[in-house]
């Protein structure tokens, strides 16, 4: 009985929670409806309110569209205008320019043609100057060369001439000069013998070393002159003579010229001359300033002499 009791309480209680349940959920499904309605509502509005700004827009780009193309049209109208102005300008401009231009060749035509004359005319000028100069030149030439080869002659003729009248004086004056030196060689020979020298007095060789020295540089004149110079053979003759004189009396003079140098030799170098068509390593004697003297085999003067080598 109990068990009844309570199945049948059990039973009605689940029937009550399940009537309350079935009541919520019916009031949840009729908000849900309600809401699902308004949302439907709100979107017809919002589809309806979308189809008005989409009329507006194309009739607003529409309008935009025709007032662009209508600029753009008006735009290229403009242009199309001043193209025909510029085209039309062009026109004249080129005919202005062929016009010039046709000038300008007749002109430049016309100009040419003269400047061929003038240019021709002054050519054949040119020519003849130019071939007159020539003639005036060559005669020039030819009459100074003449005269030129004549002043030449005559010079070559004048400084010969006055070579062979220095030289001829010059062998006169040495002439003179070798008598005077072989008077006071004898006058020399003959105090010597008056007057003997002590065997403690030094000699003086100063008389013969100056004739020394006087027949070098005779000797070194008498080679730049020609065997036809008036005079020269007695010049000759007294240098032997006074050679012969000095040997007589114990001197000597030792020739070195012309030959080659050793710098052993007791001899003073003055200059060394370079030479280039000397030997390479020579070393010749080719001038004697001062000649070596020995008397009785005893050295009184070194020579000074000028060296050429290469």
């Amino acid at each position: 009985m109990k068990k009844t009791i309570i199945i049948a309480l059990l039973f009605g209680a689940t029937n009550l929670f399940a009537q309350k349940q079935d009541s919520l959920l019916n009031e949840k499904v009729d908000r849900l409806e309600n809401q699902l309605n308004q949302q439907q509502t709100d979107i017809q509005k919002l589809y309806s309110e979308l189809n008005k700004e989409y009329r507006t827009y194309r009739i607003v780009k529409k309008d935009l569209n025709q007032t662009i193309i209508d600029k753009q049209q008006e735009v290229v109208d403009s242009l199309n205008s001043l193209i025909e102005i510029s085209n039309q300008k062009l026109l004249s401009i080129n005919e202005q320019l062929d016009a010039k231009i046709q000038d300008s060749e007749k002109k430049a035509d016309s100009q040419i043609a003269e400047l061929d004359s003038s240019v021709e005319k002054n050519r054949l000028y040119w020519i003849i100057a130019t071939l007159a100069t020539l003639l005036l030149g060559g005669l020039i030439y030819w009459l100074l060369g003449k005269r030129i080869s004549s002043s030449k002659t005559d010079v070559e003729t004048q400084i010969r001439n006055t070579k062979a009248s220095l030289e001829e004086e010059s062998v006169k004056l040495d002439n003179k000069l070798v008598e005077v030196l072989e008077t006071q060689l004898k006058l020399q020979q003959e105090t010597n013998k008056s007057q003997p020298v002590a065997s403690n007095e030094k000699i003086d060789h100063s008389l013969a070393l100056k004739v020394a020295d006087e027949i070098v540089r005779m000797q070194k004149n008498i080679s730049k002159m020609g065997n036809e110079t008036k005079g020269l053979k007695p010049l000759l003759k007294g240098i032997e003579r006074i050679q012969n004189n000095f040997a007589a009396n114990g001197y000597e003079m030792i020739n070195h010229l012309n030959k080659a140098y050793d710098e052993r030799f007791n001899i003073d170098v003055i200059n060394f001359i370079t030479d280039e068509n000397l030997e390479e390593g020579t070393r010749i004697i080719t001038a004697v300033i001062k000649p070596q003297v020995n008397y009785k085999g005893v050295l009184i003067q070194r020579a000074q002499v000028d060296v050429s080598q290469n």
